[in-house]
């Protein structure tokens, strides 16, 4: 049975819409946005077009399909009028000293026409399997998280001429984009949040660092460091074995308020990484934090 149709959809829908319209070059595009944001609004489950034009009075999968696939219309541009919108919001409003979160999200996929599509690693499930991947980048200003900019992650199997294909990039090279852009928009995040997929890349770091932009970036236990061992002398370890070689005193407790709530144990340090270039691993030194959980 169709749930809704978009003639339901209350007058402030459509005003916001509105704001969008110059965006679109035809009557059709225009609808087209309706229908598309009606449907993602919508109380369905699932979000895919078939079901958006199932449940709605009016609205033609083929329609939906040709707006999203073939309509000459930039997404980019649309983004950036969704960026600008939110900032003229004070409960939306960007403000200065936010957190920049860089992070990828997998999704499973079968088939494989799509572009980007391929087995990979999916962090819905944790595991490698069938899906496609995208790149993401949102704000956190203590109160409100907000999206930012989102970039697919094409496999280099998936493209014609795999990592030689202009088109490929590794995920630290479309999140240093995301964060450039950010910046050239005049949003100066107070610190960058990653992961470990960009925590533990070198040249992601190194790019970071001549932003002057100040960071917090997860590493892998088997990364190289190189810590002080007196006035003169230095020691490469890995991470794990730093972590073990430090007194229970270290460690300091804290409570992780989440939905489900945590302690973990907290210890700090600082370090040099050891992959820095000879000149720089002098002047760039990083604290770094161990992580324990409580037993």
């Amino acid at each position: 049975m169709k749930e809704t149709t978009p003639a339901a959809m209350p007058p402030c829908f459509d005003r916001w819409c509105q704001r969008f319209d110059d965006i679109f070059g035809h009557l059709a595009q225009k609808r087209e946005f309706r229908n598309y944001l009606g449907g993602l609004l919508g109380e369905s489950e699932r979000k895919n077009l078939s079901q958006m034009a199932n449940n709605s009075v009016g609205v033609a999968y083929h329609r939906l399909h040709h707006f999203l696939t073939e309509a000459p219309w930039l997404a980019m541009k649309l983004n950036q009028r969704r960026l600008e919108v939110m900032n003229q919001c004070k409960q939306t409003q960007i403000s200065r000293g936010f957190a920049l979160i860089i992070d990828d999200s997998g999704h499973r996929k079968s088939g494989n026409f799509t572009d980007g599509v391929g087995r990979q690693y999916i962090g819905e499930i944790g595991k490698t399997d069938n899906g496609i991947v995208a790149v993401t980048s949102h704000l956190y200003d203590g109160k409100k998280s907000l999206p930012l900019d989102i970039e697919l992650y094409q496999k280099a199997e998936s493209l014609p001429s795999g990592k030689a294909d202009p088109e490929f990039k590794k995920k630290p090279e479309i999140a240093l984009e995301l964060i450039e852009r950010s910046l050239e928009r005049g949003y100066q995040p107070g610190i960058v949040l990653t992961d470990a997929g960009y925590g533990n890349n070198t040249n992601f770091l190194q790019e970071l660092e001549k932003k002057r932009l100040k960071y917090i970036g997860g590493v892998a236990k088997n990364r190289k460091v190189i810590i002080k061992k007196g006035e003169d002398k230095t020691e490469e370890t890995r991470l794990d074995n730093l972590a073990k070689s430090l007194p229970q005193g270290a460690f300091s407790e804290i409570q992780l308020q989440l939905e489900k709530p945590r302690t973990v144990w907290v210890a700090t340090k600082e370090i040099e990484l050891s992959k820095y270039a000879p000149e720089e691993s002098n002047s760039h030194r990083h604290e770094c934090c161990h992580f324990r959980p409580s037993q």
